[in-house]
């Protein structure tokens, strides 16, 4: 899919795109950048972004970057480790491909602030749909 079939598709995700208020800024084959607003709504009681928001971020930057190639994706299983509190008013999530096999794909998504301070890392494998 390329990045208007994306984001027509994305774009019925509302909580990703209406609630954290993520859009999709690049895409190619197989990996794809996104971000989002540092907002009130983000912020946990210890006033930086609460990790739930960053992870729909990383989330949502795998599963573009996953369903850009030849076939439909979704998420198997992640893992997320918060590294600092961002800074500044928007993240920005690059998900990039590290493997992808006959029925599964494994991707790589760094989350930065504007500073390009690494914020978070996550690792996402996805399962082929049948087509």
């Amino acid at each position: 899919m390329n990045k208007e079939q994306l984001q027509a598709l994305f774009a019925r995700d509302y909580f990703a795109t209406e609630q954290c208020g993520i859009q999709i800024d690049s895409v190619s084959e197989h990996s794809a950048t996104c971000s989002m607003p540092i907002t009130r709504q983000q912020m946990n009681s210890n006033g930086t972004v609460q990790g739930g928001a960053i992870f729909t971020l990383c989330d949502t930057a795998f599963s573009v970057a996953a369903n850009a190639g030849d076939r439909l994706t979704v998420s198997r299983s992640a893992d997320i480790t918060y590294i600092k509190p961002g800074k500044g008013s928007r993240l920005i999530a690059v998900a990039e491909e590290l493997a992808r096999g006959r029925a599964t794909c494994l991707y790589r998504v760094s989350v930065y602030d504007e500073q390009g301070t690494l914020i978070a890392h996550m690792t996402g494998n996805g399962h082929f749909l049948q087509p």
